[in-house]
């Protein structure tokens, strides 16, 4: 569920911020409760923040204005170096451990286009995978391919937990494999998060989940989904398998095609499609694709970390990630 009186704090926090903004969302454990912690630790968890933006270089030119002390030692370097740096890996720029109306705060900045090209597909899956699961829109401009795209990603995200599901599952389990989805492959789950992160985020919030993906699961025609008893069965046939691939975003297929093609052959990406659908490893297959693209991202994303925080938050910020893991493992032994 999400945690109470949130609306007007967050438009609060909103207002310190310039407004040239296409999307903003509020996402994360300080936003929506998780299992395992109660009402008064979730809120005073670290709020997450995510602000797309038309223009990098001006929202930041904007920001160094209003926020100076938000950012490491990059403000001297200006906006500029400041949007560089952002655009490499995940396209994201985190200020972290902000001081913002009588709570702590993490933003990160991230161009609309590079949003889009993200959620349609799929390049670093790093802001993407946030909107696979319940988020708290903040502001959204009438940016059409925008919306397209948020919606693009929300199916793509079904077609991939079915691919790695069996013929019949729960809807607990459907979205306990979307939630997954953007930590496959992430080196963070291995050291600094905890390891039962998916589950305790499903488990309070499976309304939320609901809300986001209902239609699309009825509107699905692959899926019988028995929306009263919380289980759905899908096509698992071969050429079920091949429709669903070929719908998968393309830097996806791209990563199950070099898994799949042995150097040399160059064979086009339908005919290693249709191979995997025949495969009785499909699903690990996907989820391979799927780890290589997260893993990436993941690793420079963290590297940028050291640069956009600074060594001494970079260390405080870990330091509160492997505190929030430890208090994980105590919760099951």
């Amino acid at each position: 569920m999400s945690l109470p009186g949130s609306a007007v704090k967050f438009r609060r926090i909103l207002a310190h911020f310039p407004q040239e903004l296409s999307l903003a969302f509020a996402y994360g454990s300080g936003v929506f409760q998780q299992a395992g912690a109660s009402a008064g630790e979730s809120g005073s968890n670290m709020l997450d923040f995510i602000f797309a933006v038309d223009d990098s270089v001006t929202w930041h030119m904007l920001n160094l204005l209003k926020n100076r002390n938000h950012y490491s030692f990059l403000k001297y370097f200006g906006p500029k170096p400041i949007t560089n740096i952002q655009n490499c890996g995940a396209g994201i720029y985190y200020n972290t451990l902000v001081p913002c109306n009588g709570r702590v705060i993490k933003y990160g900045v991230i161009s609309t286009d590079a949003l889009i090209e993200d959620l349609l597909q799929w390049k670093t899956l790093y802001v993407a995978g946030r909107l696979q699961k319940p988020v708290k829109i903040l502001t959204q401009n009438e940016n059409g391919k925008l919306q397209a795209a948020l919606a693009s990603n929300l199916k793509s995200a079904v077609t991939a937990a079915f691919l790695m599901l069996p013929e019949c599952f729960s809807e607990e389990d459907l979205y306990m494999q979307i939630a997954g989805l953007s930590y496959s492959g992430d080196f963070r789950m291995i050291i600094g998060e905890d390891k039962s992160k998916v589950m305790n985020i499903v488990k309070p919030n499976i309304l939320h989940f609901q809300k986001l993906y209902s239609n699309i699961l009825q509107d699905c025609p692959q899926v019988v989904y028995k929306h009263q008893l919380g289980k759905l069965e899908i096509d698992k046939s071969p050429e079920g398998q091949f429709s669903q691939l070929m719908a998968l975003p393309r830097t996806l297929q791209q990563q199950i095609t070099s898994l799949m093609d042995p150097p040399g052959k160059n064979r086009d990406v339908e005919e290693i499609l249709l191979q995997v659908a025949h495969d009785p490893d499909c699903g690990l297959v996907v989820q391979q694709g799927i780890s290589g693209i997260v893993r990436s991202s993941s690793l420079i994303q963290s590297a940028k970390t050291i640069l956009t925080a600074g060594m001494k938050k970079s260390v405080t910020y870990t330091a509160k990630k492997l505190y929030k893991m430890s208090k994980g493992w105590l919760r099951k032994t």
